[in-house]
């Protein structure tokens, strides 16, 4: 349908215009010393040896042996050097370069500043002045160059860039590609003596850290961006199931900042953003106090960042269309709002706005917030609770403590690169890292390798010495997986294995490959590992929504949180789409059904922006287990414990999922319940039960089982404490049209008698989802 789309007289225009423009791509690092310049390096070379007329100019090696490796062959058009402050400066000697003209020129420090005697004040307007005389251009940039962030940036570390640029600059690229590098990475890379810093405050740890969280969300927003813009291309409309967008619908009323302040907790801790809007009648005039209350929700918005908007209100009993009408539009995944206050029976005369949502959401969750400041007297932001413990350099560990303690001393170090698809880079990421361990004279052996026939891959095994696999006989046939065993007899420094979410063969002595991994690192064996993104346990349900796949090999969350590093390999997707056509992936027979499904653009820009989100709510979860006040999303501050009900449905693991990322997030204790009517449960249910119990437990929950007599018990067991412990928040599926609103319908119940808690309601998820429009 898209080819057939007549384009407007400027879309022919501005393809014209991109006929006889250069390129430009941009590599981004959170710091120097991450490797962006090496990398442009890398990509010059393997232009070059493609048959593209390749030079480079003001390129700053800064002699480290690995980056001064890869200028190889490339030919350097000579820069102009000049001093400032003592320092040599180079300039791009942009008459040259035309002259020359080159198909592409590598250049790095965009945010450089030229002498004043040059043809343009700054680099970029050197970058601009190539790009329209037809010569692309690969460059390089720090997140912390990028004006609008640079505020940000001395209020988080104290550092202050010298140059900067716009940042709308990443408007004018045509792709642009994170280095990251974990802080670990960079560190270590400072205490060899490979970079040198002016700025030592900004190489603490913490610092290093908050600035290549901020790298990942900028990047990820920039890929948003991109990827809304594909959907609506294709007519495609709601949320992608990549990021969390927040709407809170206000009225003016004392309790509306409340909501705001609470939606932007529930924003920051999902690492997504917030729209405020309110429906107001055109045909009243706003009184004196709810014009006061408007200013202050305008001005709370402004404050925290938040989009506010003011829509017209058809009726009052067509609110919930036109709220979900937004919703859709918008690309809203969660709305957040509060209990309704009406009676049963004013609900009925009167219409329910909540009612009406659950009766019309899809593909987007409900969270109603319980009103504590009038049910407890709590404050809007509670103060901050000291946990057991903290700080305390007397506290004397138990047994049990120091044995975990000793535990994690004895353990090896488990290092994973992570990507957004197949194709990246990890596995070539991963050997190249084996190679520079091996030549510092750490014991590095292969303990599993797929190269899945890529050849720039296989060439990067070096020197590397590899485990033979072990051959295992099933039904006939001969298989081979990771000897482990062997492994662990050649009791390597560090062992190198592919692929963490690999299911073993039926009979093996462990079942996943992630538990061979664990067994690896108790003999003090460090690892480095692959994994993609889609194979995170908690991620399935999103993935699913994404490309229509359900990924049937998962690796627990909790394998994230036990890696001392995760780093992540970032490619655009047009790029890997480019790689997938030249067969660098998959053989050429299996390419076009590849990009028509797995690999098709939306999905890869969906996959890119859910990798790069993660890796920084990783990233942010790893920063406040340093120090709770490095947190970029601010500390969590009251105690949450979360109850998740399900029924034996297709949908209960989604809900689980579910409820594991929201309690994770929000450091929160929580219990899945399934409450069954009936004296016993019957034994048919008890294979589906265990099912359910298996990925509570493999994602660190607790699963218990309640017997009722009635269906309208369910309500009341699921409010009811556990264990002592009394929930703060309450998970439930949206229910079916059928039972909805019949007598025994639970959601409604729930609705009436959890006032004095959060409780989310889950919808349904509809890859069919139909625009509502209002007329």
């Amino acid at each position: 349908m898209e080819s057939f789309k007549r384009k407007s007289p400027e879309e022919i225009l501005d393809s014209i215009n991109k006929l006889h423009r250069g390129r430009l791509k941009i590599y981004m690092g959170a710091v120097s010393g991450s490797g962006k310049t090496y990398h442009m390096l890398q990509e010059g070379q393997s232009l070059q040896h493609e048959g593209i007329d390749v030079v480079i100019c003001a390129v700053s090696t800064m002699q480290r042996p690995v980056t001064v490796e890869q200028v190889g062959t490339l030919e350097r058009v000579p820069s102009i050097h000049w001093i400032k402050d003592g320092e040599e400066q180079k300039d791009l000697n942009v008459e040259a370069l035309v002259a020359r003209n080159p198909e592409v020129v590598l250049v790095d420090h965009l945010a450089h500043h030229n002498r004043k005697d040059a043809l343009f004040p700054t680099r970029l307007e050197d970058i601009r002045y190539l790009l329209e005389q037809g010569i692309s251009v690969i460059t390089t940039v720090n997140v912390y160059e990028l004006e609008g962030i640079t505020e940000w940036v001395y209020q988080l570390t104290g550092f202050e860039a010298e140059y900067t640029v716009p940042v709308d600059t990443l408007e004018l690229a045509d792709e642009i590609r994170l280095i990251d590098a974990t802080p670990e990475m960079i560190l270590e890379r400072l205490a060899k003596g490979y970079m040198h810093t002016p700025n030592p405050e900004m190489f603490h740890r913490g610092n290093l850290g908050k600035l290549r969280e901020l790298a990942l969300r900028l990047v990820a927003e920039d890929v948003n961006d991109s990827l809304e813009r594909h959907r609506e291309e294709l007519g495609l409309h709601g949320a992608s199931g990549a990021a969390e967008r927040i709407l809170v619908p206000v009225q003016y009323h004392w309790n509306g900042s409340i909501y705001v302040r609470r939606g932007e907790q529930v924003a920051k801790r999902l690492g997504g953003d917030m729209l405020v809007v309110s429906f107001v009648s055109s045909k009243r005039k706003l009184s004196k106090e709810s014009a006061a209350f408007k200013r202050s929700i305008e001005k709370l918005a402004d404050k925290i960042g938040s989009t506010f908007e003011e829509i017209p209100l058809f009726s009052r009993r067509r609110l919930p269309r036109q709220l979900i009408h937004y919703a859709v539009t918008h690309n809203v995944t969660r709305i957040v709002m509060g209990h309704s206050r009406q009676t049963p029976w004013q609900e009925l005369m009167k219409g329910s706005l909540v009612n009406g949502i659950l009766k019309r959401m899809k593909n987007m969750d409900l969270l109603l917030i319980a009103d504590r400041a009038e049910q407890e007297g709590e404050r809007i932001l509670p103060t901050m609770r000291q946990e057991e413990g903290d700080n305390d350099p007397y506290h004397r560990l138990s047994v049990e403590e120091a044995q975990a303690e000793a535990a994690k001393i004895l353990r090896g170090k488990l290092k994973v690169y992570i990507g957004a698809a197949p194709g990246v880079g990890k596995t070539y990421t991963m050997l190249r890292e084996g190679n520079d361990l091996l030549e510092s004279g750490i014991d590095v052996v292969i303990g599993l390798l797929e190269t899945h026939g890529r050849a720039e891959t296989l060439a990067q095994v070096g020197s590397l010495k590899m485990i033979p696999r072990q051959s295992i006989e099933r039904h006939g046939a001969h298989l081979e997986e990771m000897d482990t065993e062997s492994i662990l007899r050649r009791n390597p420094e560090v062992v190198l294995i592919d692929e963490l979410a690999h299911t073993n063969v039926p009979g093996s002595l462990r079942s996943k490959r992630y538990e061979d991994v664990l067994t690896i690192l108790e003999q003090g064996i460090s690892v480095i590992s692959t994994m993609n993104v889609q194979h995170l346990e908690s991620l399935n349900d999103a993935v699913e929504q994404i490309t229509g796949i359900r990924v049937r090999e998962t690796v627990p969350d909790h394998m994230m949180r036990l890696a001392d590093e995760v780093q992540l390999v970032d490619v655009a997707p047009k790029s890997l789409q480019q790689r997938m056509r030249e067969g660098k992936i998959y053989d050429h027979a299996k390419v076009e059904q590849a990009l028509s499904h797995f690999f098709k653009l939306g999905n890869l820009i969906a996959l890119r922006e859910l990798a790069l989100r993660e890796l920084a709510d990783d990233v942010d979860e790893r920063l406040e287990s340093w120090d709770r006040h490095e947190s970029l999303r601010g500390p969590w501050r009251r105690e949450e414990v979360i109850f998740v009900g399900v029924t034996l449905s297709e949908n209960a693991e989604r809900l689980i999922r579910r409820g594991f990322r929201i309690a994770f997030r929000l450091k929160a204790v929580w219990i899945v319940t399934y409450a069954h009517v009936g004296e016993r449960i019957p034994e048919r249910l008890n294979p589906r039960l265990e099912q359910l119990k298996l990925l509570t437990h493999r994602l660190g929950g607790t699963f218990e089982i309640r017997l009722v007599s009635s269906r309208r018990e369910i309500a009341d067991i699921l409010i009811a404490p556990v264990e002592g412990y009394s929930g703060t928040q309450l998970i439930v599926g949206q229910s079916s049209r059928s039972s909805r609103w019949g007598k025994a319908a639970v959601v409604p119940r729930i609705l009436r008698q959890a006032r004095h808690m959060d409780v989310l309601i889950v919808a349904d998820y509809d890859p069919d989802i139909k625009l509502e429009i209002d007329h």
